[in-house]
Parts: structure tokens; C-alpha cells; sequence
């Protein structure tokens, strides 16, 4: 498959070309122009065709790999991986790649997650509640080992929407993935021009608020603790994201 109307593109930020790459084959492969099973454009096609580095098109890959679009086959190439049909309801995880994305993540999560935060302070059971204080303990553990604990912290989301007994909740996360987390698209700390810890520790206070609200079933303060803890972090990518666009244009 040829990646057809490829004009080379004017050099950027390395960063912000394998965001544009993986944008463009992800839209190719839900289209259908690359189809299930298709294998794609070599790395040198794609690299002339796009005016890109090798590094920048490996990068760009290597996305699509971890977003379980496609598959890298050692000496032989990268295939589309069988991924259900483009038609209905999908946010694709792999197009989660620039601030603007992750900010309108976030507010789809705050409608989302400030309910089942509620949901599960009413439901919750306590085999739950401890499968909630579990991730969270994973949070916590990681911070203090410097780790970055995305995948707790994804955890931790996730065993709420389970304590809503409203599967659709868990559906969603569960298809986003570890994307919902901002940490795993921008440097969030280093956006914000936070001192690494002092951040960790800020995400650990608004996590324990939520735990606890849940913890004594309280509804109304559960929603509170999860809306602060999301328009918080939307407000520090807000402010990240204006200031890099105020950069560039003055840069």
C-alpha cells in the first residue's frame, strides 16, 4: 500500500512529526486504506514520502504498536493488526498525541468520571473499596520509588467505574487505556514547571480525597473530590498548552 498525495513536510519539532505521522496511519487504517492485515509502507518509502527521519517514522510505529494498531514482524515488516471495524462509536488511543487531544480527554473524562465517582460511593462493596485502596496503594508506592505508576494511577480510575456495577463505565476506560492518563502523552510536572515530587504529592492528596469519599459512601463529596481532581489537571495542561502556543508564536 502507497501512501498516495504525500507531500514532504516542512521540518518541526521531532516530537510533533511522529505526532502528525501517527495521526496520518491511524486515519489511513480506520479508513480502510490500509487494510486489516495490509503491510504497511516500507520505513524508507514512508521516510521519503513524508520527509521525515528514520527515527521520527520508528517513533511513530512504535505508538501504533503500543496502541495495538499494528504489528512490527521482525525481517519481514509492520501489519495492521485485525482491529474491529472503524464503523460506530471509537476513540482511537493512538490520536491522543497532542495537549489539545489530551485537554479534550480530560473533558470527556469529567463527565464521565465525576458521576462514577458518585456511582461508586452509593454501590461500592467492600471487596471494591479494597481493590480501590489497592491501586491507589500502587500509586503511592510508585511515586515514592520515583516510578511513574501510570498503570496504577489507570488502575485506580478503573476499579472505581468497576465499583458503579455499570459496565459502560468500565467499557470505556478499559478501551482508552492507559491514554486517559496525561503523564503518558506530555510531561505533565514539567508542563506545569512543577517539581516532580511536589506534583506526585499534589495527584496523591486529590486521589486520597476521592478514596475516602468513596470510602464512607458519601455521593455528593465523592463527585466534588473527582471534579477537583480532573479540572485541576485540565487546568494545568490549559495553562501549559497556552503558553506553548504563545511560544511559538513568539519564538
Amino acid at each position: 500500500m502507497e501512501m498516495q498525495n504525500a507531500q514532504p513536510r516542512a521540518r518541526r519539532k521531532h516530537r510533533s512529526l511522529a505526532q502528525e505521522l501517527v495521526a496520518e496511519l491511524s486515519q489511513r487504517i480506520r479508513d480502510g486504506h490500509i487494510k486489516r492485515g495490509e503491510k504497511l509502507p516500507t520505513e524508507s518509502a514512508i521516510m521519503e514520502e513524508q520527509g521525515v527521519s528514520r527515527t521520527v517514522v520508528r517513533e511513530a510505529l512504535s505508538r501504533l504498536q503500543a496502541a495495538g494498531l499494528v504489528e512490527t514482524r521482525h525481517g519481514i515488516g509492520t501489519f495492521v493488526l485485525d482491529t474491529p471495524s472503524a464503523s460506530g462509536f471509537r476513540i482511537d488511543p493512538a490520536t491522543i498525541v497532542t495537549l489539545r487531544d489530551v485537554l479534550a480527554i480530560l473533558e470527556l473524562r469529567i463527565s464521565l468520571e465525576v458521576e462514577s465517582a458518585g456511582m461508586a460511593a452509593a454501590r461500592r462493596s467492600d471487596v471494591q473499596l479494597k481493590a480501590i485502596r489497592e491501586a491507589l496503594d500502587a500509586i503511592n508506592d510508585g511515586a515514592a520509588h520515583a516510578s511513574d505508576a501510570v498503570s496504577s494511577d489507570f488502575h485506580f480510575h478503573l476499579r472505581i467505574a468497576e465499583a458503579t456495577g455499570n459496565r459502560y463505565f468500565t467499557d470505556i476506560l478499559s478501551h482508552l487505556g492507559t491514554s486517559i492518563i496525561p503523564r503518558t502523552r506530555v510531561n505533565s510536572a514539567g508542563l506545569a514547571r512543577d517539581d516532580h515530587t511536589h506534583y506526585m504529592a499534589r495527584l496523591e492528596r486529590e486521589h486520597e480525597q476521592i478514596f475516602e469519599a468513596i470510602a464512607r459512601q458519601d455521593a455528593e463529596a465523592a463527585r466534588a473530590a473527582m471534579r477537583l481532581h480532573l479540572t485541576n489537571s485540565r487546568e494545568r495542561l490549559r495553562q501549559a498548552h497556552e503558553a506553548a502556543e504563545a511560544e511559538a508564536l513568539h519564538g
